[in-house]
């Protein structure tokens, strides 16, 4: 769309007035997106909301505290009334089903830990809600993540939340390029989530004192091992708990019952030291142990790397930054060599514990807020 130099940029970053913008908003029905819509909406763009249903809409309604359920539908609706605009909810439980919960059950089953509110973002809220914003002929897509879209020399940039407390790069490395030059993140420069409350209290939106959702939306009370059973039914077989040698130390209730680096529960007391799981053998159904020292882990194999660089990733044989291997971990010192197409390791330059395949490694500048991307760790 070709600038008008005789209009200022507007907020969004558009040379024409707000009410010439059309801007959606994905709204969770939660007060950081509802924030975003009524915002948006008093600044006077053309907003449109749009909440996604992804899962049993039934099932749904009994829980509280998870996103996208019925009454957080019934909330965001709420909030679009109040501020004046349409809001529209789309049917999306067959593409949450084939894109998300089928790939979190398998990855599960496998030994790996995944993260599915980084593929919901990948595969569904900014891959087809982004074209779905789109088709409604929207200038961009507004969310009410915290994490920031900066203009720099190259290109638009992604960059931590002004407050680190909030911030979710973590959840967003995967978000392309392409991607990053429609979306925009209005709450990423807040200093805390009191802002954006009080914000939410002065539209006098009912939502400004709802509380944060903890759960994945499709895991109630964060009991994955139900959710992974009725999925997949048999997955909650016992088997035998073993030490790295083979050694049989007893048996267990389910592989997936536990996680790589958990050290409580596993019933195989009094011995000698310590053990955490290390391993999780799927096809023997084994539960392998072993010393605290075995979760250390230097090297870090990559996959499915999504690159934010201004430079292409294979331009140099190795990139001195910081990674997060955790979404609750600071980021770490690290050496980033590409090896193929999508492909990379990372040299942790201090070792770390319980580094598990599945969860995602995401790249950051040691020089500034930005993020340069990631990718998901793989078997070595």
């Amino acid at each position: 769309m070709p600038l008008d130099r005789n209009h200022p940029l507007n907020s969004l970053g558009f040379a024409k007035p707000p009410a010439e913008t059309r801007v959606v908003v994905a709204m969770s029905g939660g007060v950081d997106s509802s924030v975003v819509a009524a915002e948006l909406a008093a600044e006077g763009y053309d907003v449109v909301g749009v909440t996604l249903q992804l899962y049993d809409h039934g099932a749904a309604l009994a829980k509280k505290g998870a996103c996208c359920a019925g009454r957080d539908i019934h909330d965001a609706r709420r909030v679009a009334e109040t501020m004046g605009f349409p809001h529209y909810v789309l049917d999306y439980e067959n593409k949450f089903q084939e894109a998300v919960i089928d790939e979190f059950a398998d990855s599960y089953l496998a030994g790996a830990t995944p993260v599915p509110c980084i593929r919901c973002n990948e595969r569904v809220k900014f891959k087809d809600l982004l074209e779905t914003a789109r088709d409604l002929d929207a200038d961009c897509m507004a969310t009410g993540h915290y994490i920031q879209r900066k203009m720099g020399p190259e290109k638009a940039e992604l960059h931590a939340a002004a407050d680190a407390n909030r911030d979710q790069s973590y959840f967003l490395f995967s978000t392309t390029q392409e991607q990053l030059d429609y979306l925009r993140f209005p709450l990423g420069h807040l200093a805390s989530k009191a802002e954006t409350r009080a914000l939410a209290a002065r539209y006098g939106l009912s939502v400004a004192d709802k509380p944060d959702s903890q759960d994945i939306c499709f895991v109630p009370n964060g009991n994955y091992a139900a959710v992974i059973e009725k999925l997949r039914p048999g997955a909650a077989d016992p088997g035998r708990i073993v030490d790295v040698e083979g050694r049989d130390l007893g048996e267990h209730r389910g592989v997936i019952h536990y996680t790589v680096g958990q050290r409580r529960g596993l019933g195989i007391g009094g011995l000698d030291e310590p053990l955490y799981v290390v391993r999780l053998d799927v096809d023997r159904r084994e539960v392998v142990v072993g010393p605290k020292s075995l979760l250390s882990t230097r090297t870090v194999p990559l996959k499915e790397i999504n690159w934010l660089g201004d430079a292409p990733l294979t331009s140099q044989e190795e990139w001195h930054i910081l990674v997060k291997v955790r979404s609750t971990r600071p980021p770490r010192a690290a050496i980033l060599r590409p090896r193929g197409e999508g492909q990379a390791e990372v040299e942790l330059l201090t070792p770390e514990e319980g580094v598990s395949p599945g969860q995602a490694c995401v790249f950051y500048d040691p020089d500034s807020s930005r993020i340069f991307g990631g990718g998901w760790i793989t078997k070595g």
